[in-house]
C-alpha cells in the first residue's frame, strides 16, 4: 500500500490561491469560498493550517458578505446557502466566529426556510435537502437553531426518504451518497437519528463499496474517491461503518494519487477519481478543459483527505462526520475547549 504524500498535497492547496487568473480559477470564480473551506479544512487536517495567512483569509471572507447577512462565493456575488456555511466553517477553523454579526446571519437563514419546513438556497427559490443540512449546520455553529422550525425541518428531510432507506434532493428523487450525507447530518445535529432504519441505509451504503475498494454514489456507477467522504460519514453517524472493508477503501484512495509533470516545469500531486484513470501529463494550466479543472479543484481532493481522517489514518487530525470540520474546532464551539 502507498502513503500520503502530505507535503505534496500542501503545496497543491497553498499553490492554488496564486493561480488566480488561470482559465480554472477563472470559470470557478463564485465557487471559491466552497474551495477555500475544503482547501484549509484539509491543512488543518494534516496538521498546517498555520501555513496560511489567518488575517488576510479572515478579512476576504468578511468581504464576501453581502448586505442581506448572507455570503456569497467570492466579493461581489450574491448570496447563498452554501456559501454563507462555508464562511461560518472557515471562520470556525481560526476561532473568529466572533466577527460575525450572529443575528443578522442567522435571520438571513432562517428566513430561507419555506411553509413545509424545506429550505431554499437562496432568493430564487431551488429547494433541495442540501440547503436543509446547510442552514441546520450553519445554525448548529452559531447556536442559533431556535431560529427555525426545526420538527418541520426534520419533517422535511424524512418526506424525502425512500424505499431503499436512501434520501433524495426532494420527495420522491432518487437516492444519492451526497444527499444522504446531508440528510443524516441534519438529523444527527437536531437528534433525529431515531427516525432512521439504520440498518436498511447502512446496507444501501455499504452496498456503494465495489470490487477495487473505492465508493460509488448510486447503483451500477463508477467509484469515486469524493465518496470516500459522502459514504464513510453516513456510515460513521449511524455506526455502520464496520460493514465494508476500510483497508480496501485506504488503498484506493492513496492510489489515486498520481504524480504528473506539467509543460510548464512543475511536477504537481493531482488527485484522479480513481486509480485508473488517466490524466493528461503534458498540458498547460491555461489549456485545462472544465473536466479536469475539477479534478484539480480542492474540494475533491481534500474530501479523499477528510474520508482518510474517518478512516482514522495515521498523523491526521480527526474529521467530525456531521460538521466536516475538525473534531477539535466542534470540541472548542461546542464544550468551550
Amino acid at each position: 500500500m502507498g502513503e500520503l504524500k502530505t507535503e505534496k498535497h500542501v503545496e497543491y492547496i497553498l499553490s492554488v490561491e496564486k493561480r488566480k487568473d488561470d482559465f480554472v480559477s477563472v470559470v470557478m470564480e463564485h465557487l471559491r469560498l466552497n474551495g477555500a473551506y475544503w482547501g484549509l479544512t484539509t491543512l488543518d487536517i494534516l496538521g498546517k493550517l498555520e501555513a496560511v495567512d489567518q488575517d488576510e483569509v479572515v478579512s476576504w471572507v468578511m468581504q464576501c458578505q453581502h448586505k442581506s447577512g448572507g455570503f456569497g462565493g467570492n466579493i461581489g456575488h450574491d448570496p447563498h446557502l452554501l456559501y454563507t456555511l462555508s464562511a461560518i466553517q472557515v471562520l470556525a477553523l481560526f476561532d473568529k466566529i466572533e466577527v460575525l454579526d450572529i443575528e443578522k446571519v442567522s435571520n438571513y437563514i432562517a428566513g430561507l426556510q419555506n411553509e413545509d419546513g424545506s429550505f431554499s438556497g437562496d432568493m430564487w427559490g431551488e429547494v433541495d435537502t442540501r440547503f436543509s443540512y446547510i442552514a441546520i449546520c450553519s445554525l448548529a455553529l452559531l447556536h442559533q437553531l431556535d431560529k427555525i422550525n426545526v420538527e418541520k425541518a426534520v419533517k422535511y428531510i424524512l418526506s424525502c426518504q425512500n424505499l431503499d432507506g436512501g434520501f433524495g434532493c426532494t420527495p420522491g428523487a432518487e437516492s444519492h451518497a451526497g444527499q444522504i450525507f446531508c440528510c443524516v447530518g441534519a438529523l444527527a445535529i437536531t437528534g433525529s437519528l431515531h427516525h432512521v432504519d439504520e440498518d436498511l441505509l447502512g446496507w444501501w451504503l455499504c452496498e456503494r463499496q465495489v470490487k477495487s475498494g473505492g465508493l460509488n454514489g448510486r447503483p451500477e456507477k463508477l467509484p469515486d474517491v469524493c465518496y470516500s467522504w459522502w459514504v464513510l460519514s453516513s456510515l460513521i453517524m449511524i455506526d455502520r461503518v464496520h460493514w465494508i472493508d476500510k483497508e480496501k477503501l485506504v488503498k484506493f484512495i492513496l492510489d489515486c494519487q498520481k504524480m504528473v509533470e506539467f509543460q510548464i516545469g512543475q511536477t504537481m500531486l493531482l488527485m484522479s477519481s480513481t486509480p485508473t484513470l488517466e490524466l493528461p501529463v503534458s498540458v498547460e494550466f491555461c489549456h485545462d478543459a472544465f473536466e479536469l479543472g475539477k479534478r484539480l479543484h480542492c474540494e475533491s481532493r481534500n474530501m479523499d483527505i477528510a474520508g482518510l481522517s474517518l478512516l482514522e489514518y495515521p498523523g491526521l487530525k480527526a474529521i467530525d462526520p456531521a460538521y466536516a470540520l475538525p473534531v477539535d474546532v466542534i470540541n472548542r464551539i461546542f464544550l468551550g475547549n
